[in-house]
């Protein structure tokens, strides 16, 4: 027991920052725009599904996903690199990508549940902690830095209204060229990476 909070904590604040699910708070916000509440939450839902999905996998089976499928973590990160890029361009730029309004709006679950959220940065942390704490103490770890990343998106309409539109509307398009920027960060890890290992 004496081990055991000390590494939950320890994981959970890995996890955490590495999430940043403050960071989703105004791109979730913009791209449900319009929305109900209802469909807000279920979004939300969505987010923490995939995100947690992908942790929960990791966790399990390690680096066999990416044998078994026959990829490498850096084509994961450029792949992830391009989604986020994109994401970051639409942001700042406050242009829609797609055919339709709706779609992108409809797609916001997943697109905030990975890569955003669980991206390559994620899956390394949660294949990191898994090597030193084994299984029980990051899926303890996983699941409540879940609930809690859940929660700030479930509550993001009213944290957008907390802001206000304006400041909402900045952080948006800030964010969205820092994302941007991180994303070429990633891509060009990838690339390096992707070279280096053949």
């Amino acid at each position: 027991m004496q081990e055991l909070i000390p590494g939950i904590i320890y994981c959970f604040a890995a996890l955490f920052i590495i999430l940043d699910p403050l960071l989703s708070v105004p791109i979730f916000s913009t791209m449900t725009k319009g929305q109900t509440s209802a469909e807000i939450h279920k979004q939300a839902f969505i987010a923490v599904a995939v995100a947690g999905g992908l942790m929960y996998l990791v966790l399990i089976f390690n680096t066999a996903i990416f044998n078994i499928l026959g990829l490498k973590l850096p084509a994961f990160q450029i792949a992830g690199g391009i989604i986020l890029l994109l994401l970051g361009i639409q942001e700042a730029l406050g242009i829609e990508l797609g055919h339709h309004k709706k779609s992108t709006a409809t797609a916001a679950g997943v697109v905030i549940g990975t890569p955003l959220l669980c991206g390559p940065g994620t899956m390394t942390t949660v294949m990191l902690i898994s090597k030193n704490y084994g299984m029980l103490i990051p899926f303890i770890a996983i699941t409540l830095v879940l609930l809690t990343t859940w929660l700030i998106l479930y509550f993001s309409d009213t944290i957008q209204r907390v802001l206000g539109d304006v400041i909402t509307d900045i952080m948006g398009k800030v964010l969205g060229m820092l994302l941007a920027a991180i994303a070429v960060q990633i891509m060009v890890t990838g690339i390096f990476a992707y070279i280096s290992a053949m």
